[in-house]
């Protein structure tokens, strides 16, 4: 929980900084990183196969074996992550002139997405090895390394935003270069503390098998998928309000980082759930399991609720924090509203998603949540916001219902 903590401070110190910068800037890095979301988002699914492999072995108490399909995982995130790079960053320049036709938005986007998109090895490793810490539960050796990530970020921000302590001012540039570095710092650490920790579990020690690999592979698809469409439909849903204009886009940017600060406490025991039902199985306990389920939605219900009775009455205020121009926070206030009344039908959703995927059954999750996105929302928000007219509230109305359907199936 602390570890999700420390990421909701990065990304609110993240649009705070780049926020001065203008509307075009912000606009700039939300498009920029949900498209760089999409672009490592195939990765960041083989965190589902290193976690449910490694809490099932723990459960069946084959401790010496439990670092065997993180092992995996870091190869898969090489193997995978390099040539994926490579194709990418070389990609940029056309899919963000396709995505924006704002010269200033186009202009700051391409470099700040280049360079994000070259920290993709470090985040397929980063992720792994969140999931080997999830499953063991030594959730501790992830904040602490996230906290030291965080505080780098938010130091070189500084610095190469701004142009501080003699370095050039680097703009939005500087906000995605300072990003990339303390990920790869935090991967470095992560080997650190995993050559400490699980040494003699089988770390870098054992070369996992080909058939481990395959397991692993196919267990990580649904939940690969799953990243890549839900990050599509983000991409999807930034070029639907770029139709609109980019005072709308910088307003969606600072939106949609209030709803994944606001949900990050959740997704901890949603990793929670998914590790001790995947334990559970491992001992055959399959009541124990469902039990683990029920009860993280229930806290998740109870912290949603909780958020939005606190966040509907500071609405406007927190908005001009991030938000300079007035007519942009104005954009941005209704919309917000709106969301905060699903927070609590999200959270629990989320966490029943991810208690899904602890019990293997990656594939439901899967089909709910592209379905979803992609039947309901993305077209009915399209001819809602561009086609009707009805602009940025039209479209949170239909996320409104999006997300609140999504949970009541998840509950279901």
């Amino acid at each position: 929980m602390g570890g999700m903590m420390s990421q909701n401070i990065l990304n609110l110190v993240d649009i705070g900084m780049v926020g001065h910068l203008g509307d075009a800037a912000l606009a700039a890095t939300g498009i920029g990183s949900f498209t760089n979301y999409l672009a490592i988002s195939f990765i960041i699914g083989l965190s589902a196969g290193v976690q449910a492999l490694a809490a099932r072995r723990l459960g069946e108490e084959r401790h010496h074996e439990t670092a065997v399909p993180l092992n995996g995982g870091l190869v898969l995130a090489l193997v995978i992550g390099l040539p994926l790079c490579a194709i990418m960053f070389m990609t940029v320049p056309f899919a963000y002139s396709f995505l924006s036709d704002d010269p200033a938005v186009i202009e700051q986007g391409i470099p700040y997405l280049q360079v994000r998109i070259l920290s993709m090895v470090a985040v397929g490793m980063n992720f792994s090895f969140r999931g080997y810490w999830s499953a063991i539960h030594m959730t501790g050796v992830y904040l602490r390394t996230l906290l030291i990530m965080h505080a780098l970020n938010i130091f070189l921000n500084w610095v190469l935003i701004f142009g501080n302590l003699g370095a050039p001012e680097m703009g939005v540039l500087g906000a995605g270069l300072a990003t990339t570095i303390s990920l790869y710092v935090g991967t470095c650490l992560y080997f650190f503390f995993a050559h400490k920790h699980a040494s003699d579990k089988g770390f870098l020690h054992r070369v996992p098998s080909l058939d481990t690999l395959w397991q692993q592979l196919k267990l990580s698809l649904p939940a690969s998928m799953q990243q890549v469409f839900f990050s599509a439909g983000l991409v999807t849903l930034m070029w639907i309000v770029s139709q609109i204009g980019t005072a709308e886009v910088a307003a969606v940017n600072v939106l949609m980082t209030f709803h994944i600060t606001a949900i990050l406490p959740a997704f901890a025991l949603a990793l929670a759930a998914t590790t001790m039902v995947g334990n559970a199985l491992g001992r055959g306990d399959t009541e124990d399991a469902v039990l683990w389920g029920w009860n993280a939605a229930a806290i998740a219900l109870v912290y949603g609720v909780t958020v939005s009775v606190l966040l509907i009455p500071f609405a406007d205020p927190l908005l001009g924090v991030f938000l300079t121009n007035p007519e942009t926070r104005q954009l941005a206030y209704w919309p917000m509203i709106i969301w905060a009344l699903a927070i609590g039908i999200d959270t629990t959703g989320m966490v029943l998603m991810n208690a899904l995927i602890g019990a293997g059954d990656t594939r439901r999750s899967m089909w709910i949540s592209m379905i979803a996105q992609w039947v309901f929302f993305l077209p009915i928000a399209f001819i809602a916001g561009p086609v009707l007219g009805y602009g940025l509230l039209g479209i949170w109305v239909v996320n409104f219902f999006y997300r609140a359907g999504q949970g009541v199936v998840c509950v279901q």
